[in-house]
């Protein structure tokens, strides 16, 4: 068997190193930065291209540790773009890749491809290489389309028709969940001897859980306050709407918790207004006089969700769809409960009464019923809260990178039928 010395990851369409929150940044950044440097670790050498989106930012940036590399390439316009609309460059994106590798004089053993764009990119990437594709979709434009609640949500024909090939001709498929590897199968075709199940990893080293009351002094929270925390891309998928009439019913239901009640909305930019989920968003908030019950503190590093994870008496995630749920494994590697919709990944990640709770999909009076649970039972909290940072510690990425490692190995040998389980 071949040794894995070098990979090249594809990230066509977000760079791992962009601030996170914003339109197109989430876990998949996370998940492509963390396993590069857990890669980057064990010796293997790592190269994430991403399409350049400033003309300012070096081409090539060192930031992944002594042996990996983020590689910016010219895709079209060096600006923040539809991400759609990057497919028809994406030959421009392949022939810059290619020309790096010849001019570094680099050989990649494996190709790990993000998300469909990149997907499409690989595959004349292996032509040139001769290395195997693993691909990881994040999400699915199939299961994005079954929950779009109108047509504008509704993902491209063209899309739905790349990931169907994808799924043909990648040597390798990487799941998150059994449930992802099931819609992969049953909505696409896979062949269920190419998918490996591979669930993402966090830094429990940078997430880990710190006493509240520092977490909130650092914040500057008042320390007998509660603080509902909701942190991700604003857009409709997310269910943000769900979770604020949840807020609201508690303040209609509560009005006594009202005081020291507030619901921490982390992600996009309030600011401006080219973002039509959060005007909407801010257009409720308003319509339903909530206040400073419900605040809007736009994108926020890593560095600083640490502590509001450690600051909140519970992580929701109302989303209506989730290959997996990042947020929710960083908030329980804190210590913090989860209470999250019982879709997707969410319903595997999310152990329902021991970690958090699952809630029903869209229904924010049964979102509104388990807060107050949670809210009103100290012991209860601290218990979940407990039983997710142990949880968590599952997905270190010294145990999930071995596994990803084992993916590339089977995908090297095309003929092999073992699952990674």
């Amino acid at each position: 068997m071949k040794p894995i010395k070098r990979v090249a990851l594809l990230s066509v369409h977000t760079c791992p190193l962009a601030m996170l929150g914003g339109k197109e940044t989430g876990g998949m950044n996370v998940y492509v930065r963390d396993l590069s440097r857990e890669l980057v670790r064990r010796g293997i050498a790592v190269d994430v291209f991403t399409r350049s989106q400033n003309s300012h930012l070096p081409h090539v940036m060192h930031r992944l540790g002594p042996l990996g590399r983020v590689i910016h390439i010219p895709t079209g316009p060096e600006v923040p773009y539809d991400k759609n609309k990057v497919f028809d460059y994406l030959p421009e994106f392949v022939d810059h890749v290619k020309q790096f590798a010849t001019t570094e004089g680099v050989q990649y053993d494996v190709i790990h491809s993000h998300y469909w764009l990149s997907g499409w990119a690989a595959r004349e990437l292996r032509e040139a290489w001769g290395a195997p594709i693993v691909q990881m979709f994040h999400t699915l434009g199939k299961m994005k389309d079954a929950v779009a609640s109108d047509p504008s949500q509704r993902e491209t024909t063209r899309r739905i028709e790349v990931e169907t090939e994808i799924v043909r001709f990648a040597d390798r498929l990487v799941a998150a969940t059994p449930a992802e590897k099931d819609q992969l199968i049953k909505l696409y075709g896979a062949d269920p001897a190419t998918i490996s199940i591979v669930p993402p990893g966090v830094n429990i080293d940078h997430f880990r859980p710190m006493p509240m009351k520092a977490a909130r002094q650092h914040l500057g929270v008042d320390a007998n306050d509660w603080m509902i925390l909701f942190v991700g891309r604003i857009e409709p998928l997310k269910g943000v709407d769900t979770l604020i009439r949840a807020m609201a019913l508690l303040a209609h239901e509560c009005p006594s918790w009202v005081s020291r009640l507030s619901l921490a909305i982390i992600g996009g930019d309030p600011n401006t207004n080219e973002n039509a989920e959060m005007e909407r968003l801010k257009q409720m908030h308003a319509e339903l006089k909530l206040g400073e019950l419900v605040v809007f503190l736009g994108a926020k590093d890593q560095d600083t969700l640490q502590y509001y994870y450690n600051a909140a008496e519970a992580v929701v995630m109302p989303s209506h769809y989730e290959s997996f749920g990042m947020v929710a494994l960083e908030a329980m590697a804190c210590g913090t409960p989860v209470i999250a919709s019982d879709v997707g990944g969410l319903s595997h990640l999310v152990r329902d009464g021991i970690t958090g709770f699952h809630v029903p999909n869209g229904d924010h009076v049964a979102l509104a019923s388990t807060l107050a649970r949670l809210l009103q039972d100290d012991i209860l909290r601290r218990k979940l809260g407990q039983q997710a940072w142990g949880w968590a510690q599952n997905y270190s990425w010294a145990k999930i990178g071995d596994r990803v490692v084992e993916a590339y190995r089977l995908a090297q040998e095309p003929q092999a039928v073992t699952v990674v389980v």
